[in-house]
């Protein structure tokens, strides 16, 4: 790869971090942009495992003047920066897309308006662009469901059924090709995202390629962030001596990624010259109960604390949703290394480090109060 100027935003984050360093071994200079948000990195402190190697700005993608900063002289943007969280999303409306659709929005702006030297960006996207993910119907064939029927749920009958027919459906890998439906705020600033850049792009001649992410876990993980990664809040649980909280009867499913798998696929996509304009899922094409999450982190943490299992549902949920990982591997000859049974004990030796407050309780009496779980 020829050495390059980059930019990452959130490059203080849990993903953006573990980039840089990839970033700087491989010889590029790298530059972060990266606004320090208390809910991620504790009282707004740098951490310390940044990279000193990269340079550092601090500030918000929607300030004006550190974007512009941030931009001077680089050749290529990755942009990680964004309020992350499903359930918070859904009551934080205009935080979200104040951070995310218009952050988005006003480096696109500065791009299409002012002199600067980019040629290539890679942007963040999501799995919660889907909604529900891609499932098979005996009777119908390919189907894609939107949300369980709010009836269905009360009922507490947690599988999809077909919505023509009503039979049983079960899930398969969802590709790049099925029809999106947000389920909350996040997904739907994460589907802007993809928008935005993916149009900004291509009316400027500016290489871009939209990542969406599974569900990602490793270290660095904010554990005290109550909306973070489901197998980070788990562990934050586990390790503070409480239960995990889950919702429905856990078996519903999602595709774990380790964050190396995905700064790898990042780079990849940076270097390649086939992928502008291409929407690519990073995932690793496997289907793992949040039952059997749970169960794999409990044994690696040591600890006796069984799910507590609500039985209940939050708005905007879904059941299942994992990746096809066909494109990806034929564009760009990239594959996932490692499986979760294999990566979990990163995630665990970081968690054994880390001194996390549960922050779970009060999330969820947020959620309740509002009418969000039921």
């Amino acid at each position: 790869m020829t050495p390059m100027h980059v930019l990452v935003t959130g490059g203080a984050g849990f993903v953006g971090s573990h980039l840089v360093d990839a970033l700087v071994a491989a010889g590029h200079r790298v530059r972060i942009l990266d606004s320090l948000d208390p809910q991620v990195h504790p009282e707004g402190a740098l951490p310390d495992y940044l990279n000193s190697a990269a340079e550092f700005i601090r500030g918000d993608v929607r300030e004006r003047e550190a974007v512009r900063e941030a931009l001077r002289d680089v050749d290529a943007v990755v942009h990680l920066a964004a309020a992350v969280g499903v359930g918070q999303s859904m009551y934080d409306v205009a935080r979200y897309v104040d951070v995310n659709s218009l952050g988005g929005a006003l480096l696109l702006d500065l791009l299409a308006n002012e002199k600067h030297t980019v040629g290539r960006m890679l942007v963040a996207s999501s799995m919660s662009c889907y909604g529900e993910g891609k499932y098979a119907c005996d009777a119908c064939g390919p189907i894609f469901p939107k949300l369980r029927p709010a009836a269905q749920l009360a009922a507490r009958d947690w599988e999809m059924h077909c919505p023509a027919c009503g039979k049983p459906a079960r899930p398969v890998p969802t590709d790049e090709e099925k029809p999106l439906f947000p389920t909350s705020i996040y997904a739907i600033t994460k589907r802007d995202h993809e928008e935005m850049f993916l149009s900004v792009g291509r009316a400027y001649g500016i290489k871009t390629t939209a990542l969406r992410f599974f569900n990602i876990y490793g270290p660095r993980q904010a554990l005290s962030n109550p909306y973070t990664g489901v197998a980070a809040i788990f562990s934050s649980r586990l390790l503070n001596g409480r239960p995990p909280l889950i919702f429905e009867d856990g078996r519903q499913s999602r595709d774990f990624i380790h964050v190396s798998d995905v700064v790898s696929a990042m780079q990849t996509a940076l270097d390649a010259d086939n992928v502008d304009g291409e929407v690519l899922n990073v995932g690793t094409g496997r289907a793992l109960s949040v039952l059997e999450l749970c169960g794999l982190l409990a044994d690696k943490l040591g600890s006796g604390e069984k799910p507590e299992i609500e039985n209940r549902f939050r708005e905007g949920d879904i059941r299942h949703c994992y990746a096809d990982v066909e494109k990806i591997r034929r564009l760009l000859g990239w594959s996932p290394r490692i499986g979760f049974e294999e990566g979990v004990g990163d995630l665990v030796g970081w968690v054994r480090t880390q001194l996390a407050s549960d922050a779970v309780p009060r999330a969820k009496e947020e959620l309740e109060r509002r009418g969000l779980t039921k």
